[in-house]
């Protein structure tokens, strides 16, 4: 029998990671998705870090927007003790469960008051894989494909076990944060650009951003992608 210890040391996140500022997320949320494609969502754990890098996301217009009213958003009919945290500062977690079985994370942004938000539907596995395994009960782990891992709002969730009662409202610019934005440096993508997946009002709204050709998108599209995003 060997003496060599099987315990791992907890996952860190790499020293290049830097933060992404509240400004960053003060513009509406059709502006704010597609520049955080590409960015990290971190969730600290008892194991150290997991980590996916965000490649889709859908932008929810807040109540202030009477152009083009947005009934999708939860934010639409007003504030409720659910939805608070959405009128809130830019740059917290709003965190739902839906279906009675799915937590789905997003992002706030526009100032406070705005309740402008982004739902987080897909990201790309970076740190912590085989934890992320575990989290959604996969025993055959090197057999599953990121995109089954992470691809789709209640996945990701399950994934890196984000839920309502522990995650909702946490501040996603701090260092003290369990759930944190990161920025590695990675390069501005090309962006596709469709309507929103699964919802019956505003569905026509071209509010869906991923990056082109990713394989852990959660769902294909034939419309063609744009590069360089203009903000």
């Amino acid at each position: 029998m060997s003496g060599r210890s099987t315990h791992r040391a907890p996952v860190r996140l790499p020293a290049g990671w830097g933060h992404i500022s509240r400004e960053f997320l003060l513009p509406a949320p059709e502006i704010v998705a597609p520049r955080l494609l590409g960015k990290l969502l971190a969730r600290k754990t008892t194991d150290g870090w997991l980590a996916g890098r965000i490649v889709e996301l859908e932008a929810y217009l807040g109540p202030h927007i009477t152009t083009t009213p947005d009934p999708a958003a939860h934010s639409f009919r007003g504030i409720t003790d659910r939805n608070r945290v959405m009128f809130g500062e830019p740059g917290h977690s709003y965190v739902y469960f839906i279906y009675g079985a799915h937590f789905c994370f997003n992002i706030t942004c526009e100032p406070e008051g705005f309740a402008g938000c982004i739902l987080v539907r897909a990201l790309e596995p970076i740190l912590g894989r085989d934890l992320m395994a575990a989290n959604r009960d996969i025993s055959n782990k090197n057999n599953v494909s990121d995109r089954d891992l992470t691809s789709g709002p209640g996945r990701l969730c399950q994934a890196l076990d984000i839920t309502r009662p522990e995650h909702n409202g946490l501040n996603l610019l701090s260092t003290s944060s369990p759930l944190q934005l990161r920025d590695d440096g990675f390069p501005a993508p090309a962006v596709e650009i469709t309507t929103r997946i699964g919802i019956r009002h505003a569905a026509e709204l071209p509010l869906r951003f991923s990056i082109a050709g990713h394989p852990c998108v959660s769902r294909r599209t034939n419309l063609r992608p744009r590069r360089n995003f203009a903000v």
